[in-house]
């Protein structure tokens, strides 16, 4: 039997790879303090549930497939309370943030054809690029300087005659930078001067912890034919697993080419969408509580980890994720090994690798995400296991 190349050159998800390691070690009574993946524990709002529960259809039918009528106003609405004019057309719903994302790069790359992303980035980027014959370019950003952006002239170097695109994810997932005006608008200008799309992932923008930070949408600035907005419910609304996200655009060629994929693959789950749409009818002042248990979150982990020898981390902005360099060779090897072979007082730790991370070779040996999905006291738990786990394994 011969599989394709695709599958065959396509890695495992460095957030999920690790999973049936930490599923053994549960199976032997270890406590494991999950900290890979952006899995909110946060309760779904009731109006998620209320919505479920008064969907009257007797019949369970296809949506249409761009989106059930009542989400697609709904998006219009939550957008217009942040002062961004969308219209019905402008907005496609998708299974996730990650199909929407899936559904972009293959509408516009060919075999071989160039997106640049800041690195590190969301380690699915690769999967989705990977499934369109698409390269990925990076723009080169570094822990020390908190990961700005480099210079215009730099990014621009970058550009060959076969870069389509332009990435990345704000706040940042997985660093949890947030990107300043200034380099919004230097990428949108990028991308205009050179004829590319700029996709802004942005489905962590009500996190943002600074109080005189301000979060900068490319829906802000004038490029309507150049903007694709990707969004999604999953972490707003700690909604994971109701699959429903988001492809905004004016850019109406796009948008129509697009359908295409979107009727080949029928429709968005339904029952889902009508839930949705009820979710989002929850106040914006839902999301300053949500915001000040991450913010708190945010604290106990950066401190701690800042507090063990040989760590660095520097503090998200945004997001749900701190990015860490540990004083090991790879933290690959290590996350193995705090899931086969450490134990502290009956537990231990699961973190994501920084080199799935990276496209560049060789960047991210030392460095994990780790997310701040869980409670105040298993964080401190986590760390405390860390910081014990760090003692022993530089000293076998």
């Amino acid at each position: 039997m011969k599989y394709s190349d695709r599958v065959e050159k396509m890695k495992y998800s460095a957030v999920r790879k690790l999973v049936p390691l930490a599923t053994e070690a549960e199976k032997k009574g270890v406590k494991v303090y999950r900290l890979n993946i952006g899995q909110p524990n946060i309760k779904t709002p009731k109006s998620f549930f209320e919505g479920l529960n008064n969907i009257n259809d007797e019949v369970i039918r296809y949506a249409d497939s761009r989106g059930v009528s009542e989400l697609l106003d709904r998006v219009v609405e939550v957008y217009a309370r942040d002062g961004h004019i969308l219209n019905r057309e402008d907005v496609i719903v998708t299974q996730g943030g990650s199909e929407a994302l899936t559904f972009v790069v293959s509408a516009i790359c060919n075999e071989g054809d160039e997106i640049l992303i800041p690195e590190p980035f969301y380690s699915n980027y690769k999967s989705f690029i990977d499934f369109a014959g698409g390269v990925i370019k990076p723009i080169p950003t570094n822990i020390v300087n908190d990961f700005a952006l480099p210079s215009k002239s730099e990014i621009v170097k970058l550009i060959s005659p076969k870069t389509k695109a332009i990435l990345y994810s704000n706040p940042c997932n997985p660093t949890g930078k947030v990107y300043t005006k200034e380099e919004v608008e230097m990428l949108i200008e990028i991308a205009v001067e050179n004829d590319l799309f700029i996709i802004a992932d942005e489905p962590y923008r009500e996190f943002i912890y600074d109080d005189n930070l301000k979060f900068y949408s490319v829906l802000d600035f004038e490029a309507k034919e150049n903007i694709v907005v990707i969004d999604s419910v999953s972490k707003h609304y700690s909604a994971c697993g109701a699959r429903v996200g988001f492809l905004i655009s004016k850019n109406k060629t796009f948008m129509n080419y697009v359908m295409k994929f979107c009727q080949a693959r029928l429709a968005a789950p339904t029952v889902e969408q009508y839930a949705v749409a009820s979710l989002m009818k929850e106040p914006k002042e839902y999301f300053k509580e949500i915001k000040d248990i991450y913010n708190r979150r945010r604290d106990i982990i950066v401190n701690s980890l800042n507090k063990i020898e040989g760590v660095t981390c520097s503090a998200p902005n945004g997001a749900i994720y701190a990015f860490a360099k540990l004083p090991v060779d790879s933290t690959e090897e290590f996350c193995k090994w705090l899931l086969t072979d450490f134990r502290y007082e009956n537990s231990t730790v699961m973190m994501a690798p920084g080199e799935g991370f990276y496209e560049t070779e060789g960047l991210g040996k030392q460095e994990v995400r780790l997310s701040f999905c869980v409670g105040e006291e298993d964080i401190e738990k986590a760390m405390k296991v860390l910081e014990e786990a760090l003692k022993v394994y530089n000293k076998r």
